[in-house]
């Protein structure tokens, strides 16, 4: 299959609506594959409950993130099945690196193991948008199809079947899991548009364009945003243009275990054996044995971050000066932050059993002791807030006199 990959710092490509593909009796072109991938995407008669569709929870006027504050969103036969981790953003995924344990950049210092990098979902399983976007569509407490030849059977009976029988052939459904594949890859397709998916659009990239500047408060956010000894968040989210030039996409997606409180809002959380493990567990399976990994997931994207309304992969947070308070003060003021166990004292890293206690992340700016300092003050966390809204899409520079 022809990749599609958008430049981090340019509009589409020709080549993106040029690419031909041969997935069926003739060639079908990447315009003809979008355009049936955006018909699948906003398709609600494609779940079991015909209640829900992709965009659902990766909501257009929400940069492809979820539209409310739940935690979790509700999926499933009868769509109102709660899921068990918070609907990431589809955006600035292009890029994504296949999952490695051992990952070198070849965009800089190639000879630093930079430990479990990439893949898609929060634990990393899939390593394509092709697989990603199947995974929705089968999963119990979303689309809930169950089987590729189930979701296959609504393709044929709905309004894509002509389109399906035109792209792919007039036996194509008689094939369902060929047909389940071109179902995919048209989704696949869709979400490799880089208008809609990476549009690289807010202000930040303006400012890195020289079309405007950041203002005052915004770039003391950026200078406390990039201090080692401080927010020191550029370690993981990268803000600067890489070596080849290209715009940031504010994640390294290394995967890190940074201790977030358990959220008793998730059901599954209500069994006090339960516990979602990132890359060692329940969803991913083949890092089972790999101890060192239980509690990591994958770094998200911080672009569009001021627009979410819910927070880390088991959404326990609703509040970006929160979470921002949350980085400066988890050591520090752990009682702040987690409950009491049974002896009386706090409970840290409450959403990790104790034995891989040792595998959350105490750099800056965490670490530190009970009572001790903060690593950055409120008037820091109010700046940080300020540059991350120059990260929404959506931003228009001013036009200059003349132009």
């Amino acid at each position: 299959m022809t990749p599609i990959a958008a430049h981090a710092a340019a509009p589409a490509k020709p080549a993106y609506t040029q690419a031909i593909y041969a997935p069926g009796p003739h060639p079908v072109s990447a315009k003809q594959l979008e355009s049936l991938g955006r018909q699948l995407f906003f398709d609600r008669n494609l779940s079991a409950s015909g209640k829900m569709s992709c965009a659902t929870c990766h909501s257009p006027s929400h940069a492809y993130g979820p539209p409310n504050g739940l935690a979790v969103q509700l999926g499933g036969q009868d769509g109102k099945q709660a899921g068990t981790r918070a609907v990431p953003s589809l955006r600035y995924l292009q890029t994504v690196p296949p999952f490695s344990e051992h990952f070198h950049d070849d965009d800089g210092n190639d000879s630093e193991d930079a430990g479990p990098t990439g893949g898609f979902t929060w634990d990393g399983r899939t390593d394509s948008t092709h697989s990603q976007a199947a995974l929705p569509l089968l999963a119990a407490n979303e689309m809930a199809n169950g089987t590729p030849s189930a979701l296959v059977k609504r393709l044929e009976a709905s309004s894509h079947a002509a389109t399906f029988r035109k792209l792919f052939g007039q036996d194509i459904f008689k094939h369902p899991d060929q047909a389940f594949g071109k179902a995919v890859l048209a989704l696949e397709v869709f979400q490799q548009n880089p208008k809609e998916f990476s549009p690289y659009n807010s202000k930040y990239d303006a400012y890195l364009r020289g079309q405007t500047r950041l203002n005052a408060q915004e770039m003391r956010g950026l200078t406390v945003f990039n201090d080692p000894a401080k927010g020191n968040c550029a370690s993981c989210h990268l803000s600067a243009r890489s070596e080849s030039g290209a715009f940031p996409l504010f994640s390294d997606f290394g995967h890190i275990a940074v201790g977030v409180p358990r959220n008793a809002a998730i059901s599954a959380n209500q069994n006090k054996r339960y516990y979602d493990l990132g890359l060692c567990g329940p969803y991913r399976t083949d890092l089972k044995t790999h101890p060192e990994y239980c509690g990591l997931f994958r770094t998200p994207s911080l672009r569009n971050v001021a627009s979410r309304q819910v927070f880390f992969h088991n959404g326990a947070f609703h509040d970006l000066r929160q979470v921002l308070r949350f980085y400066a003060e988890r050591d520090v003021r752990p009682e702040k932050w987690y409950p009491r166990g049974k002896d009386g004292k706090t409970a840290k890293f409450d959403d990790i059993p104790a034995s891989y206690h040792g595998n959350v992340n105490m750099e800056a700016p965490f670490g530190g002791k009970p009572g001790g300092k903060p690593a950055y003050s409120e008037s820091d966390i109010s700046d940080m807030l300020a540059f991350l809204k120059t990260l929404n899409d959506g931003y228009q520079p001013a036009r200059r006199k003349g132009s």
